[in-house]
């Protein structure tokens, strides 16, 4: 479709206002909500096209956008004077190079209200949250918005955008959670002080260590995204930190030493969706929760802070996945897969095979936040083999390799989530800075592949 240039009255729209809507819940009960504006919702723009974006909740984005095109918002209710926190949604494919969407108020040449650096992300519907802090200075009350693109690589296409948010109160109100400067820097100046040990002759030069870890328990509990309100998930299989339930946190993590997991200083939380077969659940009986590095050059990693939250996968994913789909079910060992299940979303495995699932994990970081309303903005995947724009921080790349104790039959299985494609993993990471700091430095930064007690 070609890109049409030219300022275009928003299509459908009664008024040039529209209203923002509130956003998802504020995780400080003692903030405003934040209010969100759709990226198609403008009353003016040049050089954007709507389309039909896959991010959560569906609906629209605005693409297609280049150096110099812009959009423009009516009405956009700033709140009243004090701290604001601006969210970004923000797809880009890193095909037009890098740029920023600055939001000015009143023209488009107007005071500087607040700005995003965009980065590839993955793909243009490899959707993340970019936060900003707004100008002290900024106006209040209900203002004329605009959203101008910046590219000084080349005026490419190099953006999408689904919506803005606009939060009293700074990054915390929006649902970020800042990483304590002080202990952080603490456990980095450790970390870089520590020696390497020198991998010896014949090890196998891949980045790596590992957490070998069985099932611990099961609650419909989430402590990521429904903190303290026990029941309030869909069924999980509990990994690691026996003391794991709604309530947990990273201090309870640590004070609790029982963990399925070895090596014995990991005390994080992990967790996935529980898995049924003809409704009864199927737990399961090995799980290998690996750190590596897919950066081309691993030297500048570093250790998870202390707290440190993310989710993989996306829990409302509800569709079809036949053989060949990416991130799916698998069957190993011998025989391998035999067939597919009556709805073809899973396979069937040999007898002597396994069912298996492999759940990647982000590893670049903003390197300012241990958590973000989604639980999945403060951090990316490596891009080109690198880590850079928003999230220059590069962190292990962790992974959990779950095996279970079944081979399937034509009836397939259920998800607690719902279908298979709706598998995810939640982590909360406890380690201790030492264990967890060498490991990084003699596994991870010396490229060598160390073993569950971190040695070669």
């Amino acid at each position: 479709m070609p890109n049409v240039r030219g300022p275009v009255a928003a299509a459908g729209v009664a008024a040039a206002t529209l209203l923002a809507v509130a956003a998802a819940m504020a995780t400080d009960a003692d903030a405003a909500t934040p209010v969100t504006v759709q990226a198609e919702a403008f009353a003016a723009q040049s050089g954007a096209q709507v389309e039909t974006t896959v991010d959560a909740g569906g609906g629209q984005d605005v693409g297609y956008l280049a150096d110099g095109d812009w959009l423009r918002y009516d009405g956009v209710d700033l709140g009243p004077a004090g701290p604001l926190s601006v969210g970004f949604r923000v797809a880009s494919a890193g095909t037009g190079g890098t740029g920023t969407v600055e939001l000015r108020t009143g023209s488009l040449t107007g005071p500087l209200l607040a700005q995003a650096t965009i980065a590839p992300t993955g793909g243009w519907q490899s959707w993340t949250t970019l936060s900003a802090t707004a100008s002290a200075s900024r106006p209040t009350g209900a203002q004329t918005v605009y959203a101008v693109m910046r590219n000084t690589t080349g005026g490419r296409d190099f953006v999408n955008i689904n919506w803005f948010s606009f939060g009293a109160g700074g990054n915390t109100a929006a649902g970020w959670v800042d990483v304590d400067p002080v202990k952080w820097n603490a456990q980095l100046a450790e970390f870089r002080a520590m020696p390497m040990d020198p991998a010896p002759a014949g090890t196998v030069r891949v980045s790596e260590f590992n957490a070998s870890c069985t099932y611990s328990h099961s609650f419909k509990d989430d402590p990521i995204v429904f903190p303290g309100l026990p029941g309030a998930s869909h069924m999980h299989s509990f990994i690691g930190n026996h003391s794991t339930n709604a309530a947990t946190t990273t201090d309870t993590l640590l004070a609790n030493a029982g963990t399925s997991c070895a090596p014995a200083p990991d005390l994080s939380a992990y967790w996935v969706p529980t898995l049924y077969e003809h409704g009864v659940a199927v737990e399961p009986k090995a799980v290998v929760v690996y750190y590596g590095s897919r950066l081309t050059d691993p030297t500048g990693t570093v250790p998870f802070p202390q707290g440190f939250r993310m989710i993989a996968g996306d829990a409302r994913l509800q569709q079809a996945t036949p053989a060949g789909s990416v991130n799916q079910f698998y069957c190993a060992g011998p025989g391998g897969e035999t067939g597919r299940s009556a709805d073809g979303n899973w396979p069937l495995c040999a007898p002597g095979a396994t069912l298996m699932f492999q759940l990647v994990f982000p590893d670049c970081w903003d390197g300012t936040h241990l958590d973000s309303p989604d639980h999945k903005s403060h951090v990316a995947y490596t891009y080109n083999g690198a880590c850079g724009g928003a999230y220059p921080v590069a962190i292990p790349s962790v992974s959990f390799l779950l095996a279970y104790p079944t081979s399937g039959t034509a009836d397939g299985f259920t998800l607690s989530s719902g279908m298979a494609s709706s598998f995810h993993g939640d982590a909360v990471l406890a380690w201790d800075n030492a264990a967890q700091g060498h490991r990084v430095k003699n596994c991870i930064v010396q490229k060598a592949k160390c073993n569950t007690a971190g040695t070669f």
